[in-house]
């Protein structure tokens, strides 16, 4: 049994108020909320993710501590303490290097470097390649086939001659690495991208926004950007680990910043200074361990998420 519903002395209905609405964004900020709670659990499940999550952690989290464990002084030639080519000791844990300066803080303070270089290339790449991708998939005229010309211009030449080659007109600089390798390793994510929008575009809710009148800008920017994001994201891990690589040979080749200790420019150093002739492994051998698990560690987030983003993974 209700309960009577109390009247008013004129004998009026008290009205029970309505439910409050929702607005278009408060809608679109809950239905991403709830897309990234389901990614991060599902992403949990995922033994190899969560390795390749534990182990980029730990060299993010070396970088950024590498002035409170090894001072910067620590880089200069004049303050080395150790013996040159000396092996690794309870006082030098990774060995010292031609100069009597400790391996170890070499390859902490190297990853600020290879890290920074990595990132930051592959944010540029993923901007070019992803803004050049969805104009050339949406506009089918003139526009869309002379960008995917020039996609294929750039697909055409070998990445890493293009790179030394600009590298060397360019100079040699920080800034001057990222941008070399952000602007010669675009094209691979811009043909990713272009064949995503064009599914995207023949979907009928384009259609109907079409109709609505909507602009191009609009149609890009609210409809085919959030669609496309997923396998951006995606694509951006294993593009991470390209760029490291990129700037561990640039490096290596004496194209790198000669000022900047990266993991690239440690190898160069070694090499250049016969560590391999005086036997010192540690020297060659800590820096590239340290590159390869940290390349290791974005193919596995890679595929943990291109493995949950896969919708024949989500069907099976």
């Amino acid at each position: 049994m209700s309960a009577p519903v109390e009247e008013r002395p004129g004998g009026d209905v008290p009205e029970i108020p309505a439910p409050p609405q929702l607005s278009a964004r408060a809608i679109v900020r809950a239905r991403r909320r709830a897309a990234f709670t389901k990614f991060t659990g599902a992403f949990r499940h995922e033994r190899a993710g969560m390795i390749g999550l534990g182990i980029l952690i730990f060299f993010v989290l070396m970088a950024l501590l590498a002035p409170v464990f090894f001072p910067k002084t620590l880089l200069d030639v004049t303050q080395a303490t150790g013996q040159p080519f000396s092996p690794p000791s309870l006082q030098f844990p990774l060995g010292t290097d031609d100069s009597g300066r400790s391996v170890l803080a070499l390859v902490v303070w190297g990853a600020r470097i290879s890290l920074l270089v990595g990132f930051a290339a592959t944010i540029l790449s993923m901007f070019i390649g992803t803004s050049v991708g969805i104009v050339s998939g949406h506009f089918r005229g003139f526009t869309g086939g002379t960008l995917d010309r020039v996609t294929d211009w750039f697909l055409v030449i070998p990445y890493l001659p293009l790179a030394i080659v600009l590298a060397t007109i360019l100079g040699r600089s920080l800034f001057v690495i990222i941008v070399v390798i952000g602007v010669t390793s675009w094209p691979g994510t811009a043909r990713i991208i272009r064949s995503q929008t064009l599914s995207v575009t023949a979907r009928p809710y384009l259609e109907r926004s079409r109709a609505l009148g909507a602009g191009n800008l609009h149609q890009m920017t609210r409809h085919v950007l959030p669609n496309v994001m997923p396998l951006v994201l995606a694509n951006t891990t294993l593009a991470v680990s390209i760029s490291i690589l990129s700037e561990t040979t640039l490096s290596f080749l004496g194209l790198g910043d000669p000022t900047a200790v990266s993991w690239g420019s440690i190898l160069e150093q070694g090499f250049s200074s016969g560590a391999i002739s005086q036997g010192a492994w540690w020297y060659l051998g800590s820096p590239g361990v340290c590159v390869v698990l940290v390349v290791l560690a974005f193919n596995l987030i890679g595929r943990a998420i291109e493995s949950i983003l896969d919708p024949r993974e989500a069907t099976a």
